[in-house]
């Protein structure tokens, strides 16, 4: 019987090519899924603010509604950065809605150091 040598070197080389671009696919897999986790918490914490936010605003009109006295009342509600503005009409011995809004306050843009011009 002849003995051939079987030249591994070339296969050694792609097997380790693989195995990299699949460790570099896998780490950016775990970083992306970190990152869609934390927007997704803010995201939750923004609704459930907002939630808060017409609860409160929903037994607020309930109050005016059980006793209703002037012609127009408006009022202002802030939770977590977001304000319910809502202004109430007197028709009929029962506030109706003129403005229902969530808004969020402005937050001034700050000057960012060593940005590239574009030139």
């Amino acid at each position: 019987m002849k003995n051939t040598p079987i030249r591994l070197g070339l296969l050694a080389l792609l097997l380790t090519i693989i195995s990299i671009c699949m460790a570099v696919l896998a780490m950016l897999s775990v970083s992306s899924s970190h990152a869609d986790l934390r927007l997704s918490e803010r995201f939750a914490q923004s609704v459930k603010t907002r939630y808060e936010l017409e609860e409160e605003g929903q037994l607020f009109l309930k109050q005016m509604n059980e006793s209703p006295k002037d012609e127009i009342i408006s009022k202002d509600i802030e939770k977590g950065g977001f304000i319910l503005s809502i202004e109430l009409q007197l028709k009929n011995d029962e506030y109706i809605i003129r403005n229902w809004k969530i808004k969020k306050t402005w937050e001034e843009s700050t000057k960012i150091d060593n940005l590239w011009k574009g030139d």
